[in-house]
Order: C-alpha cells, then structure tokens, then sequence
C-alpha cells in the first residue's frame, strides 16, 4: 500500500509552528508589561521650575509627590513631612511655592504637566511614588504609586513606599 505524503508530517510543522509563535508572542506580550510597569522620568527632557530655576536633580532617589495647592494647609503639611529621602512635590495648580532644605516644590509647563500625568497614570490628588537615579538625568519609578486621602497620611504612606 501506498502512503500518502507526508500528511501527518505537515500537521505537526504546522501545530509546531503555531505554538511556537504563540509562545513567543506570550513572551513579548509578558516583557513588555514588565518593562511598562515601572515608568522613567528623563529632567532632560521634562523641564520643571522651582521657585526661579531650572530644577536639576542631584540626589539618588526622591519621593515624588502630586498635589493639589488649593486644598487649605496643603503646603505647611507637606513641609513638614518626615522621610528619609527628599521630596519633589508638583503642583497640580503651578503656584510658585518655596521650597525648604526637605521639599523642593516644582511647577512645570502645560505639555509637561500632562505627559507627567499621563506617563504615571496619575487619577487621583495627592499621589505618591518613590524614583531612583537611572543615569545622569534619568530616573526610574522605584515604587507603586499610592494614592493618599489627605495629606495628613503622608509620613506614614512614605515609610510604606
């Protein structure tokens, strides 16, 4: 009897071929969800202001703080905040705050602004997230972002950070 060609043969290469694609999409796809869960902040690119200047990081890690300077007594909290790194709080509202040795306040332009939001998913007012020097000028997102009630929280959602 005749065999026929090669017909059990060509449904294994295909079923071979479809799960290794497959497997290597299902790869792709879990790396590039690992690699997008923590975001970068590039100073180089994003300009932020203190009060009069161009702000220009210098230590290793900052706790970056999203906030609202219109809620009342926003500012004298935020001062006062125990943490063992410095803060880097931006203003939702651009006001020009002064900064103290603990918190440097920042304001930014619009199109900065909303990339910043959007790059962090930032949803709610106050937020915080640790960041972690990268490169020169390069940092990355070193912790989950918490979203805070009040600020009155925020000593302890940093430790918890």
């Amino acid at each position: 009897m005749a065999r026929r060609g090669g017909g059990l043969f060509s449904v294994a290469t295909l079923l071979a071929s479809f799960f290794g694609a497959a497997m290597i999409a299902a790869a792709f796809a879990y790396f590039n969800y690992k690699f997008s869960e923590y975001k970068f902040i590039d100073f180089g690119e994003w300009v932020f202001y203190t009060q009069n200047e161009i702000f220009d990081p210098a230590s290793e890690r900052y706790i970056v703080l999203f906030f609202s300077s219109k809620s009342p007594d926003t500012v004298t909290q935020i001062k006062n905040a125990k943490s063992s790194y410095p803060i880097i709080a931006v203003d939702y509202y651009q006001q020009r705050i002064a900064s103290n040795a603990k918190v440097t306040f920042l304001r930014c332009g619009t199109n900065t602004m909303l990339k910043f939001i959007q790059r962090f998913n930032i949803y709610k007012s106050p937020s915080v997230f640790i960041i972690k020097k990268s490169k020169e000028k390069l940092y990355k997102q070193d912790s989950m972002i918490r979203e805070l009630d009040t600020l009155q929280k925020l000593s302890t959602k940093i430790k918890e950070l």
